[in-house]
């Protein structure tokens, strides 16, 4: 892909000499063309000829017969309202910088992105390809209105053979005469467009004295064929001179049928045919590479050309309407010949205007060639377009539109392809407009032009005009295009594109989500829009990737970021080791694909990083809630960059040349018996600051042998029935029933209902214990439990378990929270306890590991297997010295349980009411 510098970099001071403009101006590396045509012949000589094409002397009388005076001043008047709007985005976005090559393409790709300025750019190629060979047929068939063998006027010389091959072969030298003036350089076509502007002015100028000079006379008609084949009877057309009655005559409409047509003409067919003739504003802004300063010439020359012609109109209109009745109007489009004082000059005009539309097409599509072809958006197809000569003129892409154009002229008759490139050009100036309200819209300080005479509210305007325009001049071309645009935009897409050129969606997002982010209030939280926003500590991500997808299908829409702490002190130093490691973290996002924020921050110690990011993690209202943290345990870490399929390198070259492979970027997983980064006293210590700062604590171990469909983003469709088990009950604290009522056995149902809620996890049945105390009779326990479910909307099946026997009979009076492993109970009362407990839950998982202290013989048949066990996490100790005896219980009570989740909630999270 193209590099793109920073505008800035292209510049450098020379002293007292001032500033020196680059060379490069049309972004091509290297034979750069030379800047050199003014405003004048760069950009006001093309766009006024393109905006006159041959409607200007063909089609004046058309709209003024049909729709009269006052209907015609209006739609002229909406015509140039659409186009003006238009052209006050083009005047603003071209005066916001260095404007390269490629005119519209290169303002709309370098705002709205690589994928919707590559696909709207090649449809304005391709519309100028089509509008090229549409004004060379128009100019065969005018020629041979007058010189073909079979013309039907009383005048001409009526030499010119005629027929299919004989008008493709006309198109065909006049392509090479108009492709030979492009292909010799920008400086050969603006004194050849500019020849042609003399031409056509001096044809208008003999039109607009003819008006006044000739006198009244009667213009005989050609005849009409008739209903049945026959001639209607000839009529006579006639020329007033300035009389008002003509004019009042010609006040009104009168839509009758087109005489080449025979279709009736209505408002919309007419305005149609109107504004098909008006949209050549871009002509000059396609030759950007090759003005000497396009950010004052586009604007300027531009706006010279739009009010220029605007004048015309509005002189021709005015004087056909005084001067000529309806019947003229109406039956002969070309009467400006019958009533000129010298009427080869008035042909010289109709062919010097299809000319010039013909080179300014031409020479445009070649410059949005060449400019899609430097920024490589669609490979080698577009390959030949970028040699250039040593001058700087793109030869190659003018012989490439040469081609194209040849094979559209093997078509012939192109009145159906008329209205799919008018079209096509109003895509491209809805996109300018939406660019420019793109920019407005953002806000960023660098969209500063020195065009001020806009707003969004006339770029807006612009854009539902231009669509209105769309679907009014042809709804199935309308579609069809907005259609291949999105085709078009999806490839790019696939196939990627350049991120160095600056997205605007990434300004309007970002002044979108501060606005939302500044309303999102946290006083007016409430429990029943509750929702885990978790922040994952990682310390290798090599061995965490289950874990993060996890978390990921945990979070239910909410915050999700991933924390890293890179030990050291910045003050010893020499630069901050963070930032350049945000590439790495997320290209592991987007590998992994799992939607979270990075989080990265240097500290001496884990601990205090951790704590770091549980403060200043997220924004406004979108903070984290739920600290998550794997395991500590002695199992080796395992490196899932080897075996997960997403993290596999690319063997067909479809990684991007020059970029590291990820699994470069980590370091590789722990060595077993390798110092770690964090201590054990440290590991519970991080646990016991999050609770104390009012964080919800989930751990989770072994979540490599999680069942790999479950962690898929698929439906989880499988054969193989899994238990999702929940145990909402403190094992190291027997209580009995009450426990399950506490906020944070609330917690875990409802942290195991949210993971029911993901479609991987669809078909896995959630089961919740009941824990009972020897005394307790079974049912009603239960009952209660049930009660609470349906109340909650929970669907789970509930079993009874007893537990709690000879460690709840004897139970003393009520400990303190977070004291279970006080002075009370001895180490070895307590992890008798807790291998109690942990062989309770290894024989209702259905795994067949039934081992000593299973309560119930029966519990442990083999059964569908439990893929994920939720489990209640004590409080650690307040006293810091039982830490380590902490950890130790926690590691028995979970040892071989598969995986598992061990949580601790300290906030309300379950809500009953509406």
């Amino acid at each position: 892909m193209a590099s793109e510098n920073s505008p800035l970099l292209a510049y450098r001071l020379l002293g007292e000499e001032g500033v020196s403009f680059p060379a490069n101006g049309a972004g091509g590396p290297g034979g750069a063309p030379a800047r050199k045509l003014s405003t004048f012949l760069g950009v006001v000589v093309p766009t006024v000829l393109s905006m006159f094409s041959i409607v200007v002397f063909l089609r004046i009388g058309f709209v003024v017969g049909h729709a009269g005076l006052l209907q015609a001043l209006a739609m002229l008047l909406v015509a140039y309202v659409i186009l003006a709007l238009t052209v006050l985005s083009v005047c603003a976005i071209a005066t916001n910088g260095a404007v390269r090559g490629g005119g519209a393409y290169f303002m709309i790709s370098r705002t709205l992105g690589p994928e919707v300025g590559g696909s709207i750019g090649l449809m304005f190629y391709l519309a100028n390809v089509c509008g090229c060979a549409v004004s060379l047929l128009g100019l065969v068939e005018a020629i041979l209105d007058v010189f073909g063998a079979d013309a039907s006027g009383s005048s001409g010389l009526r030499v010119l053979p005629q027929g299919y091959g004989w008008s493709l072969l006309y198109g065909s030298l006049l392509l090479g005469l108009v492709g030979g003036v492009c292909t010799l350089g920008a400086g050969l076509y603006a004194r050849a467009s500019f020849l042609t502007f003399l031409l056509v002015s001096g044809s208008l100028a003999s039109v607009l004295v003819s008006f006044v000079a000739v006198g009244p006379r009667d213009i005989p008609l050609a005849p009409r064929p008739g209903p049945n084949g026959s001639s209607l009877p000839p009529q006579v057309g006639h020329f007033t001179g300035f009389n008002s009655s003509t004019l009042k005559a010609n006040l009104d409409a009168g839509y009758a049928k087109d005489y080449t047509t025979g279709a009736m003409m209505t408002f919309a067919s007419v305005f149609a045919v109107l504004f098909n003739g008006c949209t050549g504003i871009m002509a000059g802004a396609n030759m950007s590479g090759e003005l000497k300063d396009p950010s004052r010439a586009i604007p300027l020359g531009t706006i010279v050309a739009v009010a220029y012609t605007f004048f015309i109109y509005i002189l021709l209109f005015f004087l056909s309407s005084f001067t000529c009745d309806r019947v003229l109007l109406q039956e002969d489009y070309g009467f400006f010949r019958a009533i000129s004082l010298w009427p080869p000059l008035v042909l010289v005009g109709i062919y010097a205007t299809s000319l010039s539309a013909s080179m300014s097409s031409l020479i445009g599509a070649s410059r949005i060639l060449h400019a899609l072809a430097q920024d490589d958006l669609f490979g080698v197809i577009l390959a030949p377009a970028k040699v250039v000569s040593r001058g700087g003129n793109p030869w190659g892409a003018v012989l490439y539109s040469w081609g194209l154009v040849q094979l559209v002229l093997l078509a012939g008759k192109l009145n159906t392809l008329a209205a799919v490139v008018t079209v096509f050009y109003l895509v491209a100036y809805a996109a300018v407009d939406l660019s420019c309200l793109s920019l407005e819209w953002a806000s960023a300080p660098n969209f500063r032009p020195t065009f001020n005479l806009f707003s969004w509210h006339t770029c807006l305007l612009g854009v539902a005009s231009c669509l209105l325009m769309m679907f009014l001049i042809s709804p199935g071309a309308a579609g069809g295009s907005l259609l291949l645009m999105g085709l078009l935009s999806a490839l790019l897409t696939a196939r990627g594109g350049p991120s160095s050129w600056g997205y605007v969606s990434q300004a309007l997002l970002f002044h979108q989500v501060r606005k939302y982010l500044l309303r999102l209030d946290v006083r007016k939280d409430h429990v029943k829009f509750w929702r885990p926003q978790l922040l994952l500590l990682v310390g290798n991500p090599r061995g965490a990737l289950p874990l993060l997808r996890l978390a990921n299908q945990l979070k239910k829409g909410g915050l999700y970021v991933l924390g890293h702490v890179t030990l050291g002190d910045l003050d010893s130093l020499p630069s901050d080791p963070v930032q350049p490691q945000y590439g790495a973290w997320l290209s592991l996002v987007d590998r992994a694909q799992v939607k979270a924020f990075v989080d990265l921050t240097l500290s001496p110690s884990v601990r205090q990083g951790a704590q770091h990011l549980l403060r200043i993690s997220g924004l406004g209202g979108m903070k984290p809630n739920t600290l998550v943290l794997g395991f500590y345990d002695d199992a080796a870490p395992q490196d899932h960059f080897l075996t997960d399929p997403a993290f596999s390198e690319p063997v067909d070259g479809t990684q991007e040349a020059g970029a590291p492979a990820l699994s470069t970027l980590f370091p590789p997983p722990r060595a077993p018996g390798s110092p770690r980064a964090l201590s054990p006293q440290d590991y519970v210590a991080t646990v016991a600051d999050a609770l104390k700062m009012n964080k919800n604590v989930v751990l989770a171990r072994a979540c490599g042998a999680l069942p790999p469909e479950r962690l898929s983003r698929g439906s989880g469709g499988t054969s193989q029935l899994h238990h999702v088990d929940v145990w909402p009950l403190n094992l190291l604290r027997p209580r009995g029933g009450p426990g399950y009522v506490d906020v944070c056995g609330l917690f875990l149902l409802q942290m195991a209902t949210i993971l029911g809620m993901v479609p991987a996890w669809h078909s896995a049945r959630l089961r919740i214990f009941l824990c009972l105390g020897p005394r307790e009779a079974p049912g009603a326990a239960e009952g209660r439990l049930r009660a609470l479910l349906s109340q909650l909307r929970i669907r789970a099946e509930v079993r009874e378990v007893v537990w709690g026997e000879g460690a709840a009979s004897e139970e003393p009076e009520e400990e303190e929270e977070g004291d279970f492993v006080n002075g009370r109970r001895g180490d070895a009362e307590a992890e008798a306890l807790a291998c109690s407990a942990n062989a309770l839950v290894r024989a209702q998982q259905g795994r067949g590991r039934g081992g000593p202290g299973g309560p119930e013989e029966g519990d442990g048949e083999v059964g569908p297997a439990t893929a994920l066990t939720f489990l209640y996490l004590p409080r650690p100790p307040a006293d810091s010295a039982r830490y380590l005896r902490y950890l130790a219980l926690l590691e028995i009570l979970s040892r071989d349980l598969g995986p598992t989740l061990l949580i601790h909630g300290v906030t309300p999270v379950t809500c009953t009411d509406l």
